[in-house]
């Protein structure tokens, strides 16, 4: 007998139904001299990409060893089950029972709500012993930005400055210096 791993996703409208499905797909493997490894219930989560217009769905793993008749037959319930939305079977070299990636991250995502309190008391404990706590390192502060020293070259006129020169300059003029001679 050869060893699977079968995920498969649930309609969101039948996640009460899950248990009892679980269990009809355990007795099919178990009555044609197969055997359950592990059984996960990964709970509702949040789809990829919309399946029939769903985002999201029940997910569950089951790890089982059988012949390739009872696969068959799994898989041709999983196919006329209206509420089985997807299915994918993947072939093991082993038997795996210890939990999946998934449970793990489950698990990890769980475990610091639970730590939740602990750092807080800590806290309250180093704030009500503060001669336990120790001594931060003085900072030292920034040196002061040197300022610019004055620019030794001569610093260009404005534009404005100019053309008022041109204009004195003009009026100073005799009128007939700008008229071309005849």
């Amino acid at each position: 007998m050869r060893h699977y791993e079968i995920v498969f996703i649930v309609h969101p409208d039948q996640s009460e139904q899950v248990p009892a499905m679980v269990d009809r797909y355990r007795n099919l493997v178990i009555e044609r001299g197969g055997a359950i490894h592990r059984v996960e219930d990964w709970g509702r989560r949040q789809l990829a990409y919309l399946i029939n217009k769903f985002s999201k769905a029940h997910y569950i793993c089951i790890n089982i060893e059988c012949d390739y008749e009872t696969l068959q037959e799994l898989e041709t319930a999983f196919r006329f089950n209206d509420a089985i939305l997807r299915h994918l079977t993947v072939k093991m070299k082993k038997a795996e029972t210890g939990p999946s990636p998934m449970m793990r991250s489950a698990q990890k995502e769980e475990a610091p709500k639970g730590r939740s309190t602990q750092p807080q008391a800590a806290a309250v404990a180093s704030a009500s012993a503060p001669e336990a706590a120790p001594e931060a390192a003085p900072v030292p502060e920034p040196a002061p930005a040197p300022e610019p020293e004055p620019a030794s070259e001569p610093v260009a006129e404005p534009a404005a400055a100019v053309s008022e020169e041109k204009a004195v300059q003009e009026e100073e003029a005799p009128a007939g210096a700008d008229e071309p001679s005849e």
